[in-house]
């Protein structure tokens, strides 16, 4: 996606708690994330394979940089069990200058 070296959230959701842990200790572990926050368990209601269908699901917000994406995104779907799990990037234009640098110091 992006090889920019700033900061970015990679959203992801994720069935259960377990996967959850999983998935953050698995970026924590190699590096790729600074920080997962997981979102207390809501519902989604989406459409697959022409079918309306709801879930329970986890949000993960994966602080992390630009440069680690393809290997947060590689992470994700190797241990996701959906067929196409949600992985989205947003690119953090502002913030606290200090908060950032943490970002990129955790995972250099």
């Amino acid at each position: 996606m992006t090889s920019d070296i700033g900061a970015l959230i990679v959203i992801t959701t994720v069935p259960d708690e377990h996967l959850a842990v999983k998935i953050s200790e698995s970026l924590l572990q190699q590096r790729l994330a600074a920080c997962v926050h997981a979102l207390p368990a809501g519902w989604s209601r989406y459409r697959w394979q022409g079918n309306i269908e709801s879930s329970a699901e986890i949000t993960l917000l994966i602080k992390t940089t630009g440069t680690h994406y393809p290997e947060v995104e590689a992470d994700i779907v190797r241990l996701h069990p959906y067929d196409v799990p949600e992985i989205m990037a947003v690119r953090v234009e502002d913030g606290l200058p200090v908060y950032l640098s943490w970002i990129v110091n955790e995972t250099a």
